[in-house]
């Protein structure tokens, strides 16, 4: 008995839980923002994320779930069209393509102004398009009239890595380019995007990084580790979670070896084939190729919480709280309450990625709830627009400080920057708006004055004498000196009151520095007194 107890809490199973509860499952929690109309008109039409989920009963455990997704899942059968895709800087990207319809053509395979709605797929760690649970969420799509691409990770897929750059748990890089690339070619076609695992933590931190300016209409984030930080300590935690460790590490060391000429050449070979854990390969390989301090740098940088609040899309998150490699320690509650375009469903069971449902474990509880809000959010309203203002990219490791040179002095002495294409009518100072004014009115009354003599005067005086316009350009000049002189006079007032300002500060250090500084002058002063002293009296 003893033992039965230890196992069924070492494993975690429910099954008796459930029993007790006349096998009706446990409600599905939402968080959202009151005032969120993404909840009240779009998610409140979900029966799922209304209703109870109930695990396969002879998988009432989370590392059970999560181990029979590893080991078969029982997805559906089908086959993708692969796409190629290069990024900028050499990369490559197989794109895995099922559509609701077939085509002869792989190269032309959606209509240029096709309306149907399109998703992208971003897989999880070390996983690819044959994961059990994306061909789940493919071909359920794909049934229901949707367009379904599944972005492989570089160096996954088959697909062999043409460049010096690897993907890691925060590269946004390779989903915005690839979301660009589909949107500029189907620019027709409302495009949602759903992130698994570590592949939701990049959709999110997209989504954070590009606010307003992203082209998906919606998104889903199933699973996300969240905080990267949080949960590598989770799993190291139990001894039951090092063995995830192991086996994630384990993945990742074979990924490694697919591509050594690669990453030998760019990082530590020695130390990636020791690696016996997530941190030890990070170490070895992620930080060195993506020039990361340490791990724990790149652990806070890449973890998308700290990016939940400057998401603009409407977003459904989907987590266990069972999950046993994304603790729910590293739920973003709170952040996820304030933001109005955010819902996030909590279920009791489900492990990672899995939440089997049914006698036969025939179907994933999450995919069905994926795809009733998107198809909801499809039909409403409340599908993201794009600014339709052009949005310049920034990269992960670029500032986003303004580098314009430009600065524009005002009257009062206090100096504005000034964007690239020149300073704002706000910011020109009022003592030079007038001056301009005139300037230019005079300009105008001079050049009228000119063709007018030039006019009537052509005739009768083709020529002037050397004296005359000798005497023309000397005026000419003097009231262009004078011109200048006008526009001067704000930048010397503000020039002569930094000056003042600049006296009065040099004149304040000077005196700290003499206050500061006096016991020391003081005694190298008496120093040098004793010295002078002695020479007379030594001579005497």
């Amino acid at each position: 008995v003893a033992v039965s107890v230890l196992a069924y809490r070492f494993v975690e199973l429910h099954v008796i839980g459930d029993l007790l509860r006349g096998l009706r499952g446990r409600r599905v929690e939402l968080t959202f923002h009151p005032a969120s109309e993404i909840y009240h008109c779009v998610a409140s039409k979900c029966r799922s994320l209304h209703g109870r989920y109930l695990a396969t009963p002879w998988l009432a455990s989370p590392h059970l779930q999560t181990l029979f997704l590893g080991i078969h899942g029982r997805p559906p059968s089908f086959t993708y069209k692969r796409q190629l895709y290069t990024v900028r800087d050499g990369g490559t990207i197989a794109l895995d393509w099922l559509l609701a319809f077939d085509l002869e053509d792989a190269d032309e395979i959606i209509s240029k102004d096709s309306s149907t709605p399109l998703l992208v797929v971003v897989p999880g760690l070390t996983s690819d398009s044959d994961a059990a649970y994306a061909k789940h969420l493919v071909h359920s799509m794909a049934r229901k009239g949707w367009n379904v691409v599944v972005s492989n990770h570089r160096g996954l897929g088959g697909v062999s890595i043409t460049s010096d750059c690897l993907y890691n748990g925060g590269w946004t890089e390779d989903v915005r380019e690839v979301i660009n690339y589909l949107h500029r070619k189907y620019p027709k076609a409302p495009m949602f995007c759903v992130g698994t695992s570590i592949g939701a933590n990049i959709l999110v931190k997209y989504l954070g990084e590009e606010g307003e300016s992203t082209p998906l209409a919606g998104a889903a984030s199933i699973c996300s580790p969240w905080d990267l930080v949080v949960c590598d300590r989770f799993i190291s935690r139990k001894l039951v979670q090092r063995f995830y460790d192991k086996a994630l590490a384990f993945g990742l060391k074979g990924y490694a070896k697919l591509h050594q000429p690669v990453l030998a050449r760019l990082a530590n070979w020695e130390g990636i084939k020791k690696s016996r854990s997530i941190r030890e390969f990070d170490h070895h390989a992620t930080c060195i190729v993506a020039k990361y301090e340490t791990v724990d740098t790149y652990y806070r940088r890449c973890s998308s919480a700290s990016f939940v609040g400057n998401v603009s899309v409407p977003l459904l998150c989907i987590s266990a709280l069972d999950d046993p490699l994304c603790t729910r320690e590293a739920i973003p509650w709170d952040e996820c309450r304030a933001n109005k375009n955010i819902v996030l469903a909590t279920t009791q069971n489900g492990g990672h990625l899995a939440f089997f449902q049914g006698l036969t474990a025939g179907k994933l509880w999450w995919v069905g709830a994926v795809s009733e809000f998107l198809c909801a959010l499809h039909d409403s309203s409340y599908m993201h627009q794009q600014k339709a203002e052009e949005h310049v990219l920034h990269s992960s490791l670029e500032s986003s400080i303004d580098k314009s040179p430009y600065v524009n002095i005002l009257g009062d002495g206090m100096i504005a920057p000034v964007g690239n294409d020149g300073p704002p009518s706000s910011q020109i100072s009022d003592d030079l708006k007038p001056n301009a004014t005139v300037n230019s009115t005079q300009e105008d009354e001079e050049a009228k004055e000119v063709e007018n003599r030039s006019g009537t005067d052509g005739d009768a005086m083709p020529a002037q004498s050397p004296a005359a316009a000798g005497s023309t350009k000397q005026q000419g000049e003097e009231r262009y000196a004078d011109k200048i002189r006008d526009a001067m006079a704000p930048v010397k007032r503000s020039v002569n009151k930094l000056a003042r300002y600049q006296g009065r500060s040099v004149w304040l250090l000077a005196y700290v520095a003499l206050v500061t500084s006096w016991p020391l002058l003081g005694s190298l002063a008496f120093m040098l007194f004793r010295k002078k002293s002695r020479h007379p009296l030594s001579a005497k």
